[in-house]
This record gives structure tokens, C-alpha cells and sequence, in this order.
């Protein structure tokens, strides 16, 4: 009879057995995958010190299929003492808060070194200064994967001399570039669009360079970190709740640890879950904890979450960015009031933009995905946002059937509901979809009142041009007709002119 051998695994080990689970399932996405990680964090790196971020990105072959990218930032950096735990221990960051971010798995740049180091056995070399630091860390990292743990190759402190902050990461990841190059050029490309406020430099590995320079000063506001909302809870964060807890009293415990949860809503909670006021947090049994847990999902007077932890884009630069990057004739953008599933807050924008040279024609109408300012290029079939767009009848809007159509979703949230790991698609929640389908009705009307002025201008360019067409022979004849000599002028019909002389 065979035994059976039991063991726990790390959380690299595990990633290390289940790479696909965060995005890294084949040589094109992969390469993809490690690309977009990096450079999310320099965006956050910037946007968290209110900076303006200014990237700079590079791919370079160094072998067959090995593939070397350099992404540095002009963020707030990562303390020296931390950047081996940042970048070479999965699931370690600052990202597990009620904030709004770009990340909050714990993956990224980590999952990042991880498969650089079992692919092509290299160390991943990071630079790292803080603001105010005369010196810069240099590190070369790897990962203990069975022990979850960073492998400190090398480490050396630099002088600082051009006063630089920031993160500068070199990685060589194996991949395909040919097949992967025209999805990192789209997502440097939607980033842009969504980011007017920043400057990205990208040299590919083809040698071409592409420029995107930043036309808004403003960086938009980081959300804060708040509370967690009564709505979000489930029974193992109580009990974490319940064991670091220093209040006294169950009134007290709710009021200090939930969002929005004043002194009358403790109290009423708790009489409508049978508890008293001032029973103490760690005395309660098993059966109160439950039903404390099952009334805050269902009860109804508790106040919507706060939505100071997000950070939307905001019309005015949601516009700015599709008009730079798409050059529409027509944009419209909405940004719709917060809401909540599940006591996460989210907030959902949408633009449509119209004609133009950039956007091409085609049957359904082009969409850009994001969620926390992440360009989604995979899976958007699966996506709630698509699933919107099919459900529409586009005719009762007017639009052609071969239309110049881009339709623009975002969604800000201290919890996007991703469908997997790898953050591709969002899952359909009821309110989700419902914001959605109300954003792409308000943006539908106003292209709606846009389309319908250029088809009366077309029908009113088609009589002139008729009009201009025969009238020159009517004029002639009834100047036969009526003996004269002289023909009356005729241009007033395409320019106005002559209507004065009359």
C-alpha cells in the first residue's frame, strides 16, 4: 500500500507549480505579464508622492528567446532595508489596504523575478533611492522558492550625485517578443491615453523609440486608506478584528475598527443581532461571532462606504488623454457617483469617442478596458464591459453599422472583482454591470444628439450640392424665358453669397 507524503508549500513554491494563476502561461503573455508588472509599480511609485511619473522602458535581446527589460521611475522609492523583501518575496508589499491601487495581490514585480529566475537562471539587478538619500541600494536578487524567502546575490550602495529617486529594475525574462511586441505597444499606447499627466519614454527591442509626452500638470489625488465597511466582513477578518481589539466594549469595538459606524448605528446593530452594548469583543462565543457577521451583511441602515479611498480619473482628463491619443471628432465622458458591492467602494467612468483617423471602422464598436488606470488586453470577451456592449441595439444611437466607435471603461475600486490572478478580465457583478450599462446610456444620448446634427448637415450638404448642381441651368433659362441679358448669380446656395444683392 502506497503512502502518502504530506507538505506545506510556499507561496513561491506554489506560484513556482502555478505560474498561469498570475498571468505567466505561455512565452508571448508572459513576457507581456513581467513587462506590465514592472511598470505598474513605477506609475504607483510616482502617484503616491504626487508626481508627475516620468518612465523610461527598454527591451533588448540578449539571446535566443531571452529578452532583457530595464524599466526606471522617478517615484518616491523603496527603502534600501526593504527592497529585497519588495521585490523577492511573493505576496509581501504596502498594497494590502482600503485603498484604491494599480496592484493588490502581492504578485507583481516578485512573481516577476521569480519566473525570470526559473527560466533563464538569472539574478534580476534593482536600483532603489528615496527622496532626500545620498545614496542609491543596487541589489541582485533572486528567490529562495521552497522558503519564500530573497537570495541576496550582491548589494552595494552607490553615491548619489545627481540627486535621482526612484526604482530602476533589470530583469531578462524569456519570451517571444515578435508575437508579444503588439500587446506591450497597446498597453503603453492605453496608458497613455488614461495618463495624460505622465511621460513615458519606450525603446523596443527593434530599436525604435516611441515618445509620449505628458500635456496635464495635475496627478491625480491618491485615494486614502479608511476602514474596512461592515459590508466587506466575513467571519476570519472579525476574528483578526476580534484578537488585536482594545476596546472594551462591543460599541466601542464597532465604532473604532468599521467605516461610518457611529455611536446610534453600533447600537442598533447590536440590538438587531441580540448582542449587548458593552459585552467585551474577545468574550464572544461562537454562535454571536456568526450572527454578528451574518446581521452586517444583512442589515439595511448601515451608510454607504466612503469613497475617499478612491481616485478616479476625472472627465476633464479622461477627455484630454482620448483626444491626444485617438483624435476623435467627437468625445463625450462620464463619471458616475460611487457605489458599492459587497462594502467595496467603486467608482465607474466611460467615454465614447467618434470618428477620426486613429479609431478604426468595424461592425462592433473598439473598447479599452481598465480598472485602477491597468490597461486589460486579454480575456475581453469574459469581461463585464463587454458583455454591456453586446447587450446594446446601437441603431436606437444612430450609430452606423461600420462605425469609427471606441468605447473607453474604467473602473476604480479598493477591490476590482478580477475574474483571476492575472487581472484580464472583471467578473459581471449585478452592480458593476448595471453602472456600467448606465454610463453607456449617458454617453449613447449625447452621441446620439451628435450623430443626429451631422446627418441633418449631411441631408442639407446633398440638397445644396443638387441645388449647386441645377440651379446654373434654371438661371440660364429663365433669363431665355424672360428676355433679359444678364444671368443672376447662383453661388448663394453654397457660400450665402449674392442672397444680400438680391
Amino acid at each position: 500500500m502506497s503512502k502518502v507524503e504530506f507538505k506545506q508549500l510556499s507561496p513561491a513554491d506554489f506560484f513556482y507549480r502555478n505560474r498561469e494563476l498570475a498571468g505567466f502561461d505561455s512565452p508571448v503573455k508572459s513576457l507581456y505579464t513581467a513587462f506590465r508588472e514592472i511598470i505598474e509599480n513605477s506609475f504607483d511609485g510616482a502617484e503616491i508622492g504626487g508626481i508627475n511619473p516620468d518612465v523610461f522602458v527598454s527591451i533588448k535581446e540578449k539571446s535566443d528567446d531571452v529578452y532583457t527589460i530595464f524599466i526606471s521611475d522617478n517615484g518616491i522609492g523603496i527603502p534600501g532595508n526593504k527592497v529585497p523583501q519588495a521585490l523577492a518575496k511573493l505576496l509581501f508589499g504596502g498594497k494590502y489596504v482600503e485603498r484604491q491601487s494599480r496592484g493588490h495581490f502581492g504578485l507583481g514585480a516578485s512573481m516577476t523575478v521569480l519566473y525570470s529566475q526559473i527560466t533563464t537562471n538569472l539574478p534580476t539587478r534593482v536600483l532603489s533611492c528615496t527622496r532626500g538619500s545620498d545614496v542609491i541600494d543596487e541589489y541582485h536578487l533572486m528567490i529562495d522558492i521552497q522558503r519564500n524567502e530573497p537570495i541576496i546575490r550582491y548589494h552595494n550602495q552607490i553615491p548619489n550625485k545627481k540627486k535621482w529617486h526612484g526604482v530602476a529594475v533589470e530583469v531578462n525574462i524569456e519570451g517571444d517578443y515578435k508575437r508579444a511586441h503588439p500587446k506591450i505597444l497597446d498597453y503603453i499606447e492605453s496608458t497613455a491615453l488614461v495618463a495624460p499627466y505622465a511621460s513615458i519614454t519606450f525603446i523596443d527591442a527593434y530599436g525604435i523609440l516611441y515618445k509620449f509626452n505628458k500635456i496635464v500638470d495635475e496627478v491625480p489625488k491618491l485615494g486614502k486608506a479608511v476602514l474596512p465597511h461592515p459590508r466587506g466582513i466575513d467571519t476570519e477578518k472579525m476574528l483578526r478584528l476580534i484578537r488585536v481589539a482594545k476596546q472594551k466594549s462591543m460599541k466601542n469595538f464597532l465604532t473604532s475598527n468599521f467605516q461610518r459606524v457611529g455611536e446610534i448605528t453600533a447600537i442598533n446593530f447590536l440590538k438587531y443581532v441580540n448582542i449587548k452594548p458593552d459585552k467585551v469583543p474577545d468574550q464572544l462565543d461562537h454562535d454571536e461571532i456568526v450572527r454578528c457577521v451574518q446581521g452586517m451583511n444583512s442589515y439595511e441602515d448601515f451608510l454607504s462606504p466612503e469613497t475617499k479611498c478612491l481616485s478616479p480619473i476625472g472627465e476633464t482628463v479622461l477627455e484630454a488623454g482620448i483626444l491626444k491619443e485617438l483624435e476623435p471628432m467627437f468625445v463625450t465622458t462620464v463619471t458616475r457617483k460611487p457605489q458599492a458591492y459587497s462594502g467595496h467602494p467603486f467608482v465607474v467612468e466611460v467615454a465614447m469617442a467618434y470618428g477620426g483617423n486613429k479609431i478604426e471602422a468595424a461592425s462592433e464598436p473598439t473598447l479599452f478596458r481598465f480598472a485602477n488606470r491597468i490597461p486589460l488586453l486579454y480575456d475581453q470577451y469574459a469581461d463585464v464591459a463587454a458583455k454591456v456592449i453586446r447587450s446594446f441595439n446601437w441603431r436606437m444611437y444612430k450609430v452606423p453599422q461600420n462605425a469609427k466607435l471606441a468605447i473607453i471603461t474604467h473602473i476604480a475600486s479598493t477591490k476590482v472583482p478580477y475574474r483571476t490572478a492575472g487581472k484580464e478580465s472583471i467578473a459581471d457583478r449585478p452592480e458593476l454591470e448595471r453602472e456600467m450599462r448606465l454610463a453607456m446610456q449617458v454617453c449613447a444620448r449625447k452621441m446620439r444628439v451628435y450623430l443626429s446634427r451631422i446627418e441633418r448637415e449631411e441631408r442639407s450638404a446633398k440638397r445644396a450640392s443638387i441645388f449647386e448642381k441645377y440651379l446654373p441651368y434654371i438661371a440660364q433659362f429663365a433669363t431665355k424665358l424672360s428676355g433679359k441679358k444678364q444671368v443672376p448669380p447662383t453661388d448663394f446656395v453654397a457660400g450665402g453669397k449674392g442672397r444680400d444683392k438680391e
